[in-house]
């Protein structure tokens, strides 16, 4: 199973995506993409990286039947991909431990990372440690704060964590110093990005990895029901869950819905930006941002630190434009909501992230055809949330 189906040459899908770096970076990309393109058709990296998923990781992962929540929903058949699942609690996993053991083959044994809910810093730490390489992962202040027992994960896995104080101390940030770092050290420092975001190749290398997700859920869903699902649900910040369960069905007559975070409202604070921003470029690609009228970039915000980013995947720029992929929101209200609803329903704690979706779905449920079958990205396990849940439960507790 050769892994490479390309966007353009220069790395565009459509109008967006390409390579906006300095010019020391330049190079090294070049090398990332010939050292990505012959691993993707190389049948014994495939079967190093699909045979650490199943033993370490614990692909595949169910896909699990919700029927109370689907019945919530307006009575249809709800399927959870659970990607909770998997060893560090995340569908990032999937994509550190490729990008890991592409780094290993290129001879590069320093590896950074940016992380912004901690997911992705726990993956890549955890896959350093498994491999014997240096890990330092950048980190916003307000990230620390929020995401604390990650944070501290990374640190008990060997892992440098730099609190980022500069911006607004999120991901953004975190990963404004990350670049900085790469192209200071280059030459023997692999660059571990957590979303289809960032220069070409990424945006393709870690849609690639993540399609893991998708292929599974469709060989999954076919074995349960015997037919394709009606609609495919996942939220985005980057984008990265969403597009690896999207990819595998681009070509089927599926309805594919993102769902960005809404924050406190459209007309307020948010990082929604499908939905809202404007095209520009960001983190060394041209999608869509949330910017001003001066073209600077607007800070974002989510009571989901993953999803509080102000950029999105130039893919699902390209999807949303050709009218492939739709893109809907939900606010921190509706997540925390559909966090509770979906917990209590079927004894599942979501991530925050992955309560955005289920936040969408359950508003959206009454209008669907009926009996329509629903495969929804369970992104990662709530945990990590608990002090914000836990502020949530307080509050709504009578005095």
């Amino acid at each position: 199973m050769a892994l490479v189906t390309p966007p353009d040459s220069r790395g565009y899908f459509g109008a967006f995506g390409g390579r906006f770096v300095p010019e020391t970076l330049m190079a090294p990309l070049g090398e990332l993409e010939a050292a990505y393109t012959a691993a993707a058709a190389d049948p014994a990296f495939l079967e190093e990286w699909e045979t650490v998923l199943h033993d370490y990781a614990g692909r595949p992962t169910p896909l699990t039947e919700a029927p109370r929540f689907g019945a919530a929903c307006g009575g249809h058949r709800v399927f959870l991909k659970r990607e909770d699942l998997l060893h560090t609690g995340a569908h990032k996993i999937n994509n550190v431990l490729g990008q890991v053991l592409l780094a290993r083959r290129m001879g590069k044994r320093r590896i950074i990372a940016e992380t912004g809910a901690g997911q992705h810093g726990v993956a890549t730490a955890t896959a350093c440690a498994r491999y014997g390489l240096e890990c330092v992962v950048y980190m916003g202040e307000e990230d620390v704060r929020r995401q604390e027992l990650n944070y501290f994960r990374m640190r008990l896995l060997g892992a440098t964590v730099v609190p980022v104080a500069s911006g607004t101390r999120t991901l953004k940030d975190a990963t404004n110093e990350a670049i900085r770092d790469w192209v200071a050290h280059v030459e023997d420092t692999f660059y571990v990005i957590g979303s289809v975001v960032g220069p070409h190749p990424y945006p393709r290398m870690v849609r690639d990895f993540q399609s893991i997700l998708g292929r599974e859920a469709r060989d999954q869903i076919l074995a349960a029901t015997g037919a394709l699902p009606d609609l495919l649900i996942a939220c985005v910040g980057g984008g990265s869950n969403a597009m690896g369960l999207f990819y595998p069905f681009l070509a089927d007559p599926v309805r594919l819905v993102g769902v960005e975070a809404a924050g406190e409202g459209l007309s307020g604070l948010h990082a929604a930006s499908l939905t809202a921003g404007r095209p520009g470029v960001l983190h060394g690609a041209f999608s869509m941002l949330l910017q001003n009228e001066d073209g600077q970039v607007q800070p974002a915000h989510s009571i989901s630190a993953g999803l509080d980013y102000p950029g999105v995947g130039p893919e699902h720029a390209y999807l949303q434009t050709c009218g492939r992929a739709e893109y809907v929101v939900a606010t921190d209200a509706e997540a925390l909501e559909g966090c509770r609803e979906i917990s209590r329903l079927e004894g599942i704690l979501p991530a925050l992230e992955t309560a955005h979706a289920v936040a969408a779905l359950r508003r959206m449920g009454p209008d669907l055809e009926p009996e329509r079958t629903v495969i929804l990205c369970f992104s990662g396990r709530g945990d990590k949330d608990m002090p914000v849940l836990s502020r949530f439960l307080d509050a709504e507790a009578p005095s």
